[in-house]
């Protein structure tokens, strides 16, 4: 099953706690504890008195509670005065939390999205037990093992919960599908289900390569080498690498593109902790795959801890052009400690460190609320949209490998900044994203014309398929009756937009993420910027390190 958009404020904040969180891919657990000698005295007294507080709570106060619950929230407010990244998670939260860094998992195989209160099926996983069993693209899951899911305000979690379970286990769906006159039912036996973190590759033109990867799990380098190496066979001479929004996960898995990327034994990243327990210095030792070419790797403030490690190496080492906007700035690195009740302490024991010697980490003095606000600064100030915007202090100027200027003081900074697009933005297109009104429609609009879509080559539909006014004017009327109101003046304002996102949302129903992401691309301005930038990617691979970057470098 695909991860889809999760909404619940654990599940927003998931990639965050998540990030980073198997420092190089060690899981290092806890079997016992020894306080330092120094503080041993005041932690038993804490926890003395922590002990009694709650064991008078439960014995004397006037209502009945639930005291793990209390001890939980006593719990995660502690952490909230270390640091916004070390974090705890209670046991009925682990699958979530550990689904996330997982390379497969035991489920039906769905790519679902959840429309209007009722689970549509986006496309069955190709080899999985649902498009084994029949199950097709724009099918509603109306009851699950007899029980109703539509209409009950059913979230991802809950769908989770429903359809995954121990491989081997049997699960009834009932399914609604428009040319059918009654519900279908459908018993599905559950399997091993692989997940992908590389959303898509392929070749721009002959000799240019994407690849986009959306987190660093279990799988991602296995995923990235045979993506590479497909690439390489298609003629692949110069390379666009995506890493926006990409909000991190295994280190291992990011210092190990690096190396596929970085000659000799140059450094990739290093951490430093308390003492020197946790000090680590991670080189490049393989002969990478693609030492060579041009790389421009595009970043943006969606992008963190791993994505900021890969960036920040190939940056430091005069690897790669980086383009887009400065990165999120997450640069510590969290332990798990397995608890003896399921639950997990993510626990901040390092610091890691660019080759350069910058941290990446953004200030988190004032607190976890200050911290999570820094995006919407960024956006007030204008960093978002004007890189004149941006200022730093001398204090946080560092030196590439061969000399060139970057900085530090939260994030990797691009070499080349790109605003994003707002030109065609309006309310009523954020009222159609909102209530998924685009995708819901290309869903539709592909079941009712599989037959002629099935023969046509994804080439045919790029350069013939064109979304009519008629279209627009039934997703329009669709639009209305799902209470978004219309306006004319933002309709026109969005109308190209409108009409890409469609487009590409019809292919990817017809031909997965390489349908997609060509057609949703026409219109993202990052990557036009990116694909134009070779001419100075290989600048830097041949060692003629001159950047002509658009960047403020003014200093407070």
């Amino acid at each position: 099953m695909a991860e889809p958009i999760q909404n619940s404020k654990f599940q927003i904040r998931l990639p965050l706690l998540v990030a980073g969180a198997m420092a190089f891919g060690m899981l290092i657990g806890a079997t016992s504890f020894q306080p330092s000698g120094s503080n041993a005295q005041s932690i038993s007294k804490a926890y003395l008195k922590f002990r009694d507080i709650l064991s008078y709570i439960d014995r004397d106060y006037v209502d009945s509670v639930n005291t793990e619950d209390l001890s939980d929230y006593a719990i995660s407010k502690m952490l909230e005065k270390l640091d916004p990244h070390t974090a705890y998670i209670p046991a009925k939260e682990m699958i979530v939390a550990n689904s996330y860094l997982e390379g497969d998992f035991d489920g039906i195989g769905v790519e679902f999205n959840i429309f209007q209160d009722t689970i549509y099926v986006i496309a069955p996983i190709s080899g999985g037990p649902s498009e084994a069993a029949g199950l097709q693209a724009g099918d509603k899951i109306i009851a699950v093992n007899g029980k109703k899911v539509a209409g009950v305000s059913i979230t991802n979690q809950g769908v989770f919960e429903k359809l995954r379970g121990p491989k081997g286990t049997k699960v009834n769906l009932t399914i609604l599908r428009k040319e059918s006159k009654k519900p279908l039912s459908y018993t599905i036996t559950r399997h091993k289900i692989p997940t992908t973190s590389v959303d898509v590759s392929y070749m721009i033109d002959g000799r240019t390569g994407y690849i986009k990867i959306n987190r660093f799990s279990a799988n991602t380098y296995d995923e990235f080498k045979s993506a590479l190496g497909k690439l390489k066979q298609k003629g692949l001479q110069q390379l666009v690498l995506d890493l926006r929004d990409n909000p991190g996960g295994y280190m291992d898995k990011a210092i190990k593109i690096a190396d596929e990327f970085i000659s000799g034994n140059k450094k990739i990243v290093y951490t430093e902790g308390k003492g020197d327990r946790y000090d680590t210095e991670t080189y490049a030792q393989a002969r990478g795959e693609f030492e060579d070419g041009p790389l421009v790797v595009l970043i943006n403030e969606g992008s963190a801890s791993a994505s900021e490690i890969l960036a920040g190496a190939l940056q430091d080492n005069d690897r790669a052009l980086i383009v887009g906007r400065r990165s999120f700035g997450k640069g510590l690195v969290q332990m798990p400690i397995p608890l003896n009740d399921g639950s997990e302490l993510r626990l901040t024991i390092s610091r890691y460190y660019t080759p350069s010697g910058r941290s990446i980490q953004k200030s988190y003095q004032n607190g976890v609320e200050d911290y999570e606000a820094d995006m919407m600064r960024r956006f007030k100030r204008g960093e978002i949209f004007h890189p004149d915007s941006i200022h730093f202090d001398d204090s946080v100027k560092y030196k590439t490998r061969r000399g060139r200027l970057v900085f530090g003081g939260g994030g990797i900074m691009p070499d080349v900044f790109v605003a994003p697009d707002t030109s065609e933005n309006s309310k009523f297109l954020t009222d159609l994203y909102s209530k998924n009104i685009i995708r819901e429609f290309a869903l539709n609009y592909y079941r009712d014309h599989r037959k002629e879509f099935k023969k046509m080559p994804l080439a045919q539909f790029r350069s013939t398929f064109v979304v009519t006014d008629k279209m627009l004017y039934d997703l329009v009327k669709k639009a209305t009756q799902a209470k978004i109101k219309y306006k004319e003046k933002d309709f026109q304002r969005s109308k190209h937009l409108i009409a890409n996102n469609l487009k590409a949302s019809i292919a990817r129903s017809i031909y997965g993420p390489v349908g997609f992401f060509p057609i949703f691309q026409e219109k993202d301005v990052e990557f036009q910027q990116a694909i134009k930038l070779f001419d100075q990617a290989e600048k830097i691979a041949k060692g003629q390190v001159q950047v002509e970057s658009n960047i403020g470098r003014k200093s407070n």
